[in-house]
């Protein structure tokens, strides 16, 4: 059973409403978002663009709920910016917000040269590769936000993504490699490495000590294949339903949850699958992600 005291369970509005692709649940509002990640026995949320941007509004929409803040995802641009201070003039801003309203951990992802928003891209063929002089400037730009946010009481949180340059497991060894220890962790996102052809056991395993956040998130094998017979795009993926809550795609989850129970990993879990709602009801999904969990915990 996994400590209640040190573990978190909770969601991400994507399920709800796609910030990539507002077509999916667009017309899902943030107040039936929160009161169904509630009614499905989430503790907390990541926040998606239709929540408010005002600390105290957002609070005060919560608190019925008793949903924390868990974190937000925040976009880096070292790789391909010829100067690095418009990433971290909104870091600053983006990191303000996020203490304000409770969270410890900030997500942050490089998208330098990203496809994962191009949908006539093919995920597997076209992604970027960094060379030495962009794996030096990825490193001093994310330690520096660590830096700001370590000072902070805060930690950023690498969230390796299809489509970008930390895409496979190598890649995330190198970065793990190559940055400070102290300044920059990890976010383990069970589905996005598996997508990428990748162990999610293998992944937590290895770097528990580095991990400060995780992402839970399955993924259906016989859609994934299609990926890659057809060279489709990321968004083609999702928009397919590649993506789904645990307990409901193709990775045993049981495993990750013993190395989380062993460990001394302290954070938030949070289910994330973006689906498109009108084929995969965001309550219904949740509720299903949630039992899994209790299941696999106790919790």
């Amino acid at each position: 059973m996994l400590d209640k005291t040190k573990v978190k369970i909770g969601i991400a509005p994507i399920g709800w409403t796609n910030d990539d692709m507002p077509e999916l649940g667009g017309e899902i509002t943030f107040e039936q978002c929160i009161r169904e990640m509630h009614e499905s026995e989430y503790e907390g949320c990541e926040i998606g663009s239709k929540f408010p941007r005002e600390p105290k509004t957002l609070l005060d929409a919560l608190k019925p709920y008793n949903l924390k803040i868990a974190s937000q995802w925040f976009s880096s641009y070292f790789t391909t910016d010829s100067k690095p201070d418009g990433t971290i003039m909104a870091f600053k801003n983006h990191m303000r917000f996020l203490k304000s309203v409770g969270a410890q951990v900030i997500v942050v992802s490089e998208q330098g040269n990203s496809i994962q928003g191009k949908i006539k891209t093919p995920i597997f063929e076209k992604k970027p590769i960094l060379d030495e002089f962009g794996w030096n400037k990825l490193k001093r730009g994310l330690e520096t936000l660590g830096k700001l946010a370590v000072e902070n009481g805060m930690k950023i949180a690498y969230h390796h993504h299809m489509g970008t340059v930390i895409q496979s497991r190598d890649e995330i060894d190198i970065l793990m490699h190559i940055t400070d220890p102290e300044l920059v962790f990890l976010l383990a996102d069970t589905g996005h490495i598996f997508y990428a052809g990748g162990n999610p056991v293998s992944l937590i395993s290895d770097y528990i000590d580095r991990i400060v956040h995780i992402h839970l998130k399955d993924v259906r094998s016989v859609i994934l294949n299609r990926v890659r017979d057809d060279k489709l795009s990321f968004l083609e993926s999702v928009k397919l339903g590649v993506f789904t809550v645990p307990g409901d795609g193709g990775i045993d989850f049981k495993p990750i949850f013993k190395i989380i129970e062993k460990t001394a990993y302290s954070g938030w879990l949070i289910v994330e699958a973006e689906q498109d709602p009108t084929k995969a009801n965001p309550k219904k999904y949740a509720q299903i992600g949630r039992n899994t969990i209790r299941k696999l915990s106790g919790i």
